[in-house]
């Protein structure tokens, strides 16, 4: 057997290890990378002051069990204003949350 080959198996072995690991972790991937990019492209003009929840009546957020939300770091009195905040997560639909900054960076991850 060549060195390709070997290495070719070997990735495929490490693959199937690690499979239900990556399917795991694969929402929360998802979740974060959707959640950067409806803030970066705000599709609906939102001013991220308030700290908006961004995927409560968002047609672009498909994400099951997870909400994306807008606050501040660190928080400020108004992220923790109800109406800022996701409904979804505050009634108990949704479990999880990527919280990211006005700016678009990433704050936190709740799982």
């Amino acid at each position: 057997m060549n060195l390709l080959t070997v290495l070719i198996l070997m990735l495929v072995f490490f693959s199937l290890c690690t499979q239900s690991t990556q399917t795991s972790q694969s929402v929360k991937e998802q979740a974060v990378f959707s959640c950067l990019k409806l803030c970066k492209d705000n599709p609906q003009n939102l001013d991220y002051a308030n700290g908006p929840c961004l995927s409560d009546n968002n047609t672009e957020w498909n994400i099951n069990d997870w909400v994306c939300d807008i606050a501040h770091s660190p928080r400020q009195p108004v992220d923790d204003i109800a109406e800022n905040q996701c409904s979804e997560f505050r009634e108990g639909k949704a479990r999880h949350f990527v919280e990211v900054g006005p700016d678009c960076n990433l704050i936190k991850v709740f799982e």
